[in-house]
């Protein structure tokens, strides 16, 4: 079964920056979890769009900072500190309530309806794919727009091979639950063994009547004269209630698969 996340009621605040002589403009959001005494922040990161490039430069540092003093007085008392202090150039709103499931989807959502950041394309921002389009736009090289825009991780290091896509299907979860916005690299590096792919059924609906499925891969080798050949290849899944999915590259079964792309995180 999939992650059942149960619902309970938290807080959020929005901060806000107000640079002398410019409007002002949201900077990020907070969100406060009582039942477990949790905090969490999401600053935007496009700060040389919204304030000069010197106040930019200590603005990209405020993130850290704020982890930091969450962890040093702890959330409670460091949310309070914040609305007793903040009044000049960072200002923050009184407390809202709202109803929690899983703690991250609701501050990504939070930040996502409040902060309206510049797209950075491949520095802050991935494109957004179906499989479908991910498959022909990177398989057959041709050019395909994506759906938009979505804000990465920041601890996450981007590159223009990078997409988000959404997986369908139960097979690896609960890692991977049914319909997670997730980050994949086009191709893989190196060896595929052991590693989560994308992988394209070339002739037939795999799961749930799907083209298109993460897997763990795995295969079996043996020596040839040529060096090693493949002798079989599974694709693995993480649910028990899924079974393998056994590849026999003799009876040319190997050409029913293509890999498209290595697994990166769930985004959401």
């Amino acid at each position: 079964m999939g992650r059942v996340a149960t619902m309970r009621q938290g807080q959020y605040s929005v901060l806000e920056l107000a640079l002398p002589g410019a409007p002002p403009e949201p900077a990020g959001v907070l969100l406060f979890d009582p039942s477990e005494d949790r905090l969490g922040v999401r600053l935007r990161r496009d700060w040389g769009h919204v304030a000069s490039e010197e106040d930019a430069e200590v603005l990209e540092f405020l993130q850290d900072d704020l982890e930091s003093k969450i962890r040093e007085m702890g959330p409670e008392s460091f949310l309070t500190h914040l609305e007793d202090t903040l009044s000049n150039v960072l200002r923050i709103s009184e407390r809202e309530a709202i109803m929690l499931g899983g703690f991250e989807t609701a501050l990504n959502r939070l930040y996502e309806e409040t902060v309206a950041p510049a797209v950075l394309e491949f520095e802050t921002h991935l494109p957004v794919y179906t499989l479908r389009a991910a498959a022909g736009n990177f398989g057959e090289q041709m050019q395909v727009e994506p759906d938009g825009w979505v804000e990465a991780p920041r601890d996450l290091k981007l590159n223009v091979d990078q997409f988000v896509a959404t997986v369908v299907g139960r097979s690896m979860e609960p890692h991977i639950p049914d319909g997670s916005r997730c980050v994949f690299q086009l191709g893989v590096v190196g060896s595929r063994q052991g590693k989560w792919v994308l992988v394209e059924n070339l002739e037939e609906s795999g799961e749930g009547g799907q083209r298109y499925t993460v897997k763990r891969y795995e295969s079996t080798k043996v020596a040839s004269e040529d060096g090693f050949r493949h002798e079989k290849i599974t694709m693995v899944p993480l649910n028990p209630e899924f079974d393998p999915w056994e590849i026999d590259p003799e009876a040319g079964e190997a050409e029913r698969i293509r890999v498209i792309a290595e697994f990166i995180r769930v985004l959401d």
